[in-house]
């Protein structure tokens, strides 16, 4: 009759920690990237009234154990890492890993993950958990390649600037009008004039102009032409010629190399007849107006005024000087068995022994889930499913208190017997 008794508390106590997880998913409903738990039973070990016999030679069958349980305990709570839905925000530092993969972040003693994206620059410029965390990744300086081998540190968005490119390449693309009559060398007219911007070493920019001049009939001449006094053409020749076929395309082009100095302190710059490109596609000659353009490769120096987040993590800059380049990768990291980490709160999870170690790399890659920029990861506790575990839960803490009861009254009744 004790046993009864006891079984009973064991359910009680089992039915409380349900419970207990019920409550605290419910709790969570609408905490970021929440992950819902479930509680499983396992029945304690069994009390052997009669052990069991075999069959027998003489023709006799044999019987089976007689075992009375000792009660129910936790079997296990296991966190459900399904994803939950991603919601927009508007907000460019919220992130959602849409797949499988934790953010990795770090309190500065110790290393954790965390699926919730809801993030912020921080007064030194780090990217941060709302808790305080700093969010890890690879930071990138101008002209590195990623490495995901290099070890993980804090993403930082203070002071980055790109320095100046001095020009080295100059593409000539556009219309020149076929219609253009012979230049007329004695008054100086008849020529099309296209300006272009290029950069020194020190970033500082100069007007080139070019001079379109027809010859004959699809054949041209260009001069280059300084328009900066802080510049010069030192080069002998500051010219060339192309020529186009009946169809209106560029037949042929030879151009002469450019050598330029600047009075600044700038490196000079020398631009060989390679260096000076005329678009083979995009060169063109037909009875319109004169539209060419000339695209240089240099720019000024620039500091960082925007950034902006693509699927795979990477942190695309946008700098002052109308330039973009990468300047990190956040860093995703999955396990082999995601259900053993532990949970220490702040939305964050540690690994265990069970966990294995983090795998880390970059998102979208090695099963790794994609970024979703400007979202955040719902909880994905669903109610409809709490709700009915929670009256699963108060019928069998309800059963139970009732074997209780009625073992109690049946020691009540043995009680009696002597009276």
């Amino acid at each position: 009759m004790l046993r009864s008794m006891f079984s009973g508390v064991s359910g009680l106590t089992a039915h409380q920690l349900k419970m207990d997880v019920i409550g605290n998913n419910i709790a969570n409903v609408n905490t970021t990237a929440f992950k819902s738990s479930s509680i499983s039973f396992q029945d304690l070990f069994s009390q052997t009234i009669k052990a069991p016999t075999q069959p027998t030679l003489e023709g006799r069958g044999g019987t089976n154990p007689q075992q009375v349980g000792l009660g129910v305990h936790v079997g296990g709570i296991s966190v459900l890492h399904e994803g939950g839905s991603i919601q927009s925000t508007g907000n460019p530092n919220d992130l959602a890993v849409d797949g499988d993969g934790f953010f990795v972040v770090t309190d500065g003693s110790a290393q954790y993950y965390t699926r919730a994206g809801n993030f912020q620059i921080d007064g030194s410029g780090n990217l941060a958990t709302s808790n305080g965390s700093l969010v890890l990744g690879w930071n990138l300086a101008s002209g590195e390649t990623l490495d995901v081998t290099k070890p993980l540190e804090p993403i930082n968005l203070a002071n980055i600037s790109m320095p100046a490119r001095a020009t080295s390449e100059l593409n000539i693309a556009g219309n020149i009008d076929s219609a253009m009559e012979v230049y007329d060398s004695v008054n100086d007219e008849n020529y099309a004039l296209c300006d272009v911007t290029i950069y020194d070493s020190l970033g500082a920019a100069h007007v080139l102009t070019f001079k379109f001049m027809k010859t004959a009939a699809n054949e041209f001449e260009y001069e280059v032409l300084e328009n900066d006094a802080a510049m010069s053409i030192t080069s002998g020749s500051t010219g060339g010629a192309f020529t186009f076929d009946g169809s209106g395309k560029l037949g042929s082009a030879t151009p002469v190399g450019l050598n330029l100095s600047f009075s600044n302190g700038a490196q000079a710059i020398s631009l060989a007849p390679a260096d000076i490109r005329f678009d083979s596609e995009k060169f063109i000659q037909f009875a319109n107006t004169n539209s060419v353009s000339i695209v240089n490769d240099g720019y000024s120096s620039g500091s960082l005024s925007d950034y902006g987040i693509d699927g795979n993590g990477t942190l695309m800059g946008v700098f002052s000087n109308g330039m973009q380049r990468a300047i990190g990768a956040l860093a995703i990291a999955v396990f082999p068995n995601t259900s053993g980490l532990e949970k220490i709160g702040n939305n964050e999870y540690t690994t265990s022994w069970n966990s294995g170690g983090a795998d880390i790399g970059l998102a979208g890659t090695g099963g790794r889930g994609t970024i979703a920029t400007y979202s955040l990861e719902m909880s994905n506790v669903d109610l409809a499913n709490e709700f009915t575990e929670m009256i699963i839960a108060q019928r069998g803490f309800q059963a139970n208190s009732r074997i209780i009861t009625t073992a109690d009254e049946m020691l009540q009744e043995l009680v009696n017997l002597k009276r």
